[in-house]
């Protein structure tokens, strides 16, 4: 599989989000679990998830629990495998969604994941999305601080614009290595945060690549142009997508969430999809 460059990190190009198996409509265990041995055995190297990513009040982190059982059951080597987590998004159980973003807040949650993975060190820790009662400064201070400690071996931000950006590239002291924004075929309002990620060299994790849970089955029907390349190249509108999004910048890495191995088996072969720049330019402009 195509790999890529994350931080300090080589990892493969299409990464797994996890998300799926731990909200609303989750499977049952096994099927998450044997979701995430096909992504391994694919060659995915890049898991995502967060605390947040749970249904039921009383179960947060259950994703990242979840995935860390997942890999301590796989029968190869995961020493090459970079799991992403966020903190500083918060799900109380009724299904609503709420932002905590203080100093205090971010840290306990880190060292509250480390403990659920099961490592002693985060791979990766994002600030998950954007507290308006926290200063960002302050918060992402706070994975600063993280990171100097040791809790944390890599530093990213998610649902951030430029100027965020560029405040947390100098609030951690230029260690800034991933941004996670939403971004599809159909939500193209990241387009500039890409972009910055590309100049700046940063990568570029766009999350809901193939449209989001509720809206990746229709991704065929609602843009022709994709799965009219799909259907020149023998494959599925969502690996066209993927490769797209790749071609894109040399700093993207998308995430598609996944929760039977049939889906991230098919994602995972986008990673080696080459698309023509005609190609390319026509999807860009569809």
């Amino acid at each position: 599989m195509q790999q890529r460059t994350l931080g300090n990190r080589t990892v493969s190009a299409i990464g797994l989000g996890g998300m799926p198996m731990s909200i609303e409509g989750r499977p049952e265990e096994s099927r998450s679990v044997a979701t995430v041995h096909a992504a391994l055995d694919a060659g995915v190297t890049l898991i995502d998830t967060a605390d947040s990513y749970h249904r039921d009040a009383g179960e947060v982190g259950h994703n990242e629990s979840l995935l860390a059982e997942a890999l301590h059951s796989y029968g190869g080597d995961v020493s090459d495998v970079l799991i992403a987590t966020k903190g500083g998004h918060l799900r109380p159980g009724d299904g609503s969604w709420t932002k905590d973003g203080r100093p205090e807040h971010l840290k306990s949650a880190a060292k509250a994941s480390a403990q659920r993975l099961g490592v002693e060190a985060i791979g990766l820790y994002q600030f998950h999305r954007p507290d308006p009662k926290v200063p960002y400064a302050d918060s992402v201070g706070a994975i600063a601080e993280l990171l100097d400690e040791g809790v944390i071996q890599m530093a990213g931000i998610s649902n951030a614009d430029v100027g965020q950006i560029d405040e947390a590239q100098r609030v951690l002291g230029g260690r800034l290595v991933s941004v996670q924004n939403q971004f599809s075929p159909a939500f193209r309002s990241s387009l500039g945060e890409l972009q910055h990620c590309a100049e700046l060299g940063i990568a570029f994790l766009p999350w809901s690549p193939l449209g989001g849970i509720s809206n990746a089955g229709e991704l065929a029907s609602r843009h022709e142009t994709f799965q009219q390349v799909a259907d020149a190249h023998g494959v599925s509108a969502y690996q066209v997508t993927l490769a797209w999004e790749l071609a894109l910048a040399p700093v993207v890495l998308p995430i598609p969430g996944a929760s039977r191995p049939t889906s991230i088996q098919d994602s995972a072969a986008a990673a080696d999809l080459e698309l023509t720049a005609d190609e390319v330019a026509t999807l860009s402009e569809a």
